[in-house]
């Protein structure tokens, strides 16, 4: 499914080209005035890739229906000022996501669950290493995140019967998991992928440096150590995929697969 990125900066630009590199197929768009041909060179892309507009406004007027999924590199007020007159429904209007010029935060702001800015905003996060931001109520009150490591080729079946397993172990389902988590390492393993289609569980990956730099306690795995260069994957990937995080279930091992449970806080209170 083809993504349109557009941007207003050539600060945007290499986020969006960092970002097209990893997610697929992408027509980019950036504003004339950036002179993006200047920092083609660093960007190491083709000319022809980027096409130029003048008005973000008539530009989102003209792509809006030719897109199912549209990333705006800019600030959020401009893009809710462009979508505004054009937006009619959830099940019509295309996945649109925010993403700021510096690569920290990735808004699922229209057609979330439905229309799947959710997970194109998880699939954002995932590619730049940014924050996703998911406001739809079914998801927000959700408050388990399944963290998972796994061999290169395991089966999608082997990991969902073990985050089915994890998650019954703590008296819960799979209803209740917000998310399922793993290292970017993973990003391209299909197990994986396919399990969280199967479960209709939105996917993140945390980057490896996050882990290594990370001061949370978790369980320390020589074996993981010595394969991909990382102390852990499935509890840091639980822990860190969310806010307020605490291990629920330390990792278990099911048929090789390692899973954990962390649990957020959906309150200060908590």
């Amino acid at each position: 499914m083809s993504t349109a990125v557009i941007t207003l900066s050539k600060e945007g630009a290499e986020v969006a080209q960092k970002l097209a590199a990893v997610i697929g197929p992408c027509d980019l768009f950036c504003h004339a005035k950036a002179e993006v041909h200047t920092i083609i060179d660093s960007l190491n892309v083709q000319p022809a890739l980027w096409k130029p507009f003048d008005s973000v406004v008539e530009l989102t007027a003209v792509i809006f229906s030719k897109y199912r999924r549209i990333v705006y590199v800019m600030p959020t007020g401009i893009v809710v000022r462009s979508i505004a007159p054009l937006v009619r429904t959830k099940l019509e209007d295309p996945a649109v996501v925010v993403l700021d010029v510096a690569g920290r935060w990735a808004i699922s702001l229209l057609s979330g669950h439905e229309g799947g800015a959710n997970q194109l905003a998880m699939e954002v996060a995932s590619a730049i290493d940014a924050e996703p931001i998911i406001t739809t109520t079914t998801e927000a009150v959700k408050t388990l995140i399944a963290g998972v490591g796994c061999r290169r080729g395991t089966e999608a079946q082997a990991i969902v019967l073990a985050v089915e397993s994890a998650v019954s172990h703590v008296g819960k389902s799979v209803e209740d998991i917000r998310i399922l988590a793993s290292v970017d390492i993973k990003s391209d393993e299909m197990g994986l992928i396919e399990a969280s289609r199967q479960m209709d569980l939105p996917l993140r990956f945390i980057g490896s440096e996050e882990i290594r730099r990370s001061l949370r306690t978790f369980t320390h795995s020589d074996f993981v150590q010595e394969k991909v260069g990382l102390p852990a994957v499935a509890e840091p990937a639980a822990l860190l995929a969310g806010r307020r995080t605490r291990l629920l279930l330390p990792k278990q091992i099911y048929n090789g697969v390692t899973v954990a449970i962390a649990r957020e806080s959906c309150t200060w209170s908590e």
